[in-house]
């Protein structure tokens, strides 16, 4: 930032003036002087305009330095000068000009410096007037970025922050509005999902990333209400802020956030509710599945996605150490079709096709092989060469091709496989060999497509055709080929797999950002069942349990007796925040909705009521199945109020980095 200071120089002159009598020659001989001074400057300027007259001489620029000099005597001349950017605040340069341009006293100067740049390569470079007398442009402070500290350094953050959280509040709730976000490509996203639209936000701020990186936390551990941990985190910011003017120190409200998040996770063990279910009674999984999916893109079929996310995960759960695995669940997508065409399928598809179109397009009772090694002869690791000379030369080194590619094929039908999955690719000779000997074959299968394949069929990889047995073979009731409308898109479907533990959610839709926010959307439904069936414990959503919360910890509020009182019901305030957004979404006046659930909350003595979204006529979320697990919302409490302490524990920011004069 421009200095606000004035600083002094000295000009000092080696020359002694002349005898009183000879002075009109020396002002007129000055003027010259110093109209050539300021001519030298205007060439050497960019952008420069001047207008000059007998007593004085403006050279305007997109700054004005101001000389006022006083020569009191005929000694050294003292003045002082300023640099006055315009549109901005003053700043301040030393000059020290040696043997200096005596003839430039009692006179008012404007120079306009040069631009910011010409300014650069001037400072501390010795110039010479038209009498080749030295002059010195002295830097006198680095023009480093402005820092902040304390107070304001802390404001300065919380306001990036809120900023962030400002984003998302519109996408919260069923009636959460979306974002599109056009990359430098002209590629199109659009979702709703907190943690897509802030991984694709440029954020530049420090403290901006830190509420990036919360809001991946929360997916990361929970995969669901990454958008709700970031508006409560703005929500605390905010409050935070007006406890700071009240002088109230940052790490007093640090403490008094600790307390009221204890305060808010005891209360949610409180309002629990354990809801249980079993292989033959999955309602309470889909409407846990369908509170995830009400808010997406994709919620006019959320009841039909739910269903397929449950039984996908239940495919593959270990229900005996309540432990699931969502990597054995694929998620492939293709355009075309419509949402209602999505399907759970019990094995795997790959896109892919058979390497031949005369192979045939079903294999019932499947041995397949999968290889990680080439239908194709070695190649040496060294540079070689073959010279051939002869007809009967190059007959020979056919032939030998050719025995090798039929030694392959021969231990691969020995082993009694009748599909060849092969992670590498082959050429026309061995596809025709592999179509001659009735062994269909699929190429440049990838390597985690080839795990996937062998968990689910039993089978092993295989790195050499001479390690291949009948044991190793992977087994399915069939193999079939899919195709697509009038394209040419095929894709292999495996189904019947010995091993079940790997299943695929096919998705279709209309195009590709349709089909990129549906895979997102039955992601946060997977996690969402998972975590049920790890903790089978539920708080209802709508906002109740964040009003419910509020509720308490305001009462504990009351029961503290330090300053960190405010900051525990400035917490109570920030829970509001959430009911508050979704009565504002769905089109409802919001403080008006939030204190007459708030009242009947506490006159009930009822922790489900919360905000009618829906518009369906009751505020009782249990007859609107609307829940969320218990774990993901206490994790939205803690990582808020974890950040938040981090935040406001901050002072100052260095900058590691050096500017370049």
């Amino acid at each position: 930032m421009p200095c606000k200071e004035r600083s002094e120089i000295e000009i000092t002159n080696k020359e002694q003036r002349a005898e009183p009598t000879r002075r009109p020659f020396y002002c007129l001989s000055g003027t010259i002087i110093g109209l050539t001074f300021i001519i030298y400057i205007m060439v050497t300027s960019s952008e420069v305009t001047m207008m000059c007259t007998w007593q004085d001489c403006t050279i305007f620029a997109s700054c004005q330095m101001v000389f006022n000099f006083d020569s009191s005597s005929y000694g050294a001349h003292k003045g002082t000068f300023r640099s006055q950017p315009l549109d901005s605040e003053p700043e301040v340069k030393r000059f020290e000009l040696v043997d200096g341009l005596e003839q430039l006293q009692r006179k008012q100067i404007c120079v306009a410096s040069r631009s910011q740049q010409g300014h650069r390569n001037t400072v501390n470079k010795m110039l010479f007037d038209e009498y080749g007398r030295p002059f010195i442009i002295v830097k006198e402070q680095q023009n480093g970025r402005r820092k902040l500290k304390g107070t304001e350094a802390t404001k300065d953050h919380i306001l990036a922050a809120k900023a962030v959280a400002a984003t998302l509040r519109t996408s919260l709730g069923p009636k959460g509005m979306d974002k599109i976000f056009v990359g430098p490509d002209g590629d199109v996203t659009i979702t709703n999902d907190g943690a897509t639209i802030l991984s694709e936000m440029q954020v530049e701020h420090p403290i901006a990333k830190l509420m990036v990186q919360l809001s991946k936390s929360q997916d990361d551990e929970t995969g669901d209400g990454t958008t709700g941990v970031v508006v409560f985190a703005g929500a605390l910011l905010e409050q935070a802020e007006a406890l700071l003017d009240k002088g109230i120190h940052p790490t007093r409200i640090s403490a008094g956030y600790e307390q009221a998040c204890n305060v808010a996770v005891e209360h949610l063990k409180t309002i629990r509710t354990t809801t249980e279910w079993s292989p033959t009674s999955l309602e309470p999984l889909i409407h846990a599945c369908c509170t995830a999916l009400c808010s997406k893109v994709v919620n006019r079929l959320q009841r039909q996605l739910a269903e397929i996310c449950v039984k996908a995960v239940l495919a593959v759960a270990d229900l005996t150490r309540k432990d699931v695995n969502l990597d054995l669940i694929k998620i492939e997508t293709k355009v075309g079709g419509t949402l209602e065409d999505t399907q759970l399928i019990n094995g795997i598809v790959i896109d892919k096709d058979f390497s031949h179109p005369q192979m045939p397009k079903i294999v019932n009772d499947a041995k397949m092989c999968i290889l990680t090694c080439p239908f194709e002869p070695p190649k040496p690791k060294t540079k070689h060469g073959v010279h051939v000379s002869t007809v009967a030369a190059y007959q020979k080194l056919f032939e030998e091709e050719q025995e090798y590619f039929r030694d392959m094929v021969a231990k691969v039908k020995a082993s009694g496989c009748n599909l060849a999955i092969c992670q590498w690719g082959f050429d026309d000779e061995a596809n025709h060999l592999l179509l001659q000997n009735n062994l269909p074959a699929v190429r440049w299968v990838g390597g985690v497509e080839l795990e996937l394949i062998a968990i689910a069929t039993g089978g092993h990889i295989v790195p050499r055709f001479s390690e291949l047995t009948p044991e190793k073979l992977g087994r399915a009731r069939v193999v079939r080929e899919l195709s697509f409308g009038t394209t040419k898109d095929h894709m292999l479907v495996i189904e019947g797999c010995a091993n079940s533990k790997a299943v695929t959610i096919f998705i279709r839709g209309g195009n590709k950002m349709m089909l990129d926010e549906a895979k997102r959307s039955i992601h946060d439904a997977l996690c969402v069942a998972r975590n049920f069936i790890r903790d089978n414990t539920v708080v209802y959503g709508g906002g109740a349990a964040e009003m419910s919360c509020s509720i308490a910890v305001a009462e504990a509020a009351d029961r503290i007796t330090g300053v960190e009182q405010y900051a525990v019901r400035a917490f109570s305030d920030a829970l509001d925040a959430i009911p508050v957004a979704l009565a504002e979404n769905s089109g409802l006046p919001p403080l008006e909705t939030v204190a007459s659930v708030k009242a009947r909350q506490v006159a009930e003595r009822c922790s489900r009521l919360g905000i009618d979204c829906n518009g369906v006529g009751t505020n009782d979320m249990l007859q609107q199945h609307v829940t969320e697990p218990f774990s993901s919302k206490a994790q939205q409490f803690l990582l808020a109020t974890q950040v938040v302490k981090m935040i406001l524990k901050i002072d100052e920011v260095v900058n590691l980095g050096h500017d370049d004069e």
